[in-house]
């Protein structure tokens, strides 16, 4: 059964730095892609930084500049360093991973983790 546990979240104020970690488990084979999704309130999920297939690395708009993701492939890991945070990165941060099945692809979510920045 595989599994993505997130941590890192916490309220913090604007300009202040928060670091997420995502750790994949359960007999993984082959990750397609992984990365980080927002859902602010009333809001769809939206992609934040994702390393999709090869070493390419999707940025929302708003996180280039401010957010960096990064991977240790061998732990099945993926981090989001997120700097100068404001009140508009306020939402739950989903950690997703794209894993490889037969001739397609399963996609598979964190519960979540609260990233709230207060003004």
């Amino acid at each position: 059964q595989v599994q993505l546990v997130e941590s890192g979240g916490g309220l913090v104020q604007v300009g202040e730095s928060l670091r997420l970690s995502c750790v994949a488990s359960g007999g993984i084979r082959s990750i397609s892609r992984m990365g980080w999704y927002r859902q602010a309130p009333g809001k769809p999920r939206e992609l934040v930084a994702r390393f999709a297939s090869g070493d390419v690395i999707d940025y929302a708009d708003s996180a280039k500049g401010r957010f960096t993701i990064s991977r240790e492939t061998e732990k099945n890991a993926v981090y989001l360093q997120m700097n100068s945070l404001k009140p508009e990165d306020t939402g739950v941060y989903y950690c997703n991973a794209r894993l490889r099945s037969g001739t397609g692809y399963l996609d598979y979510w964190g519960q979540g983790t609260q990233v709230t920045v207060s003004a």
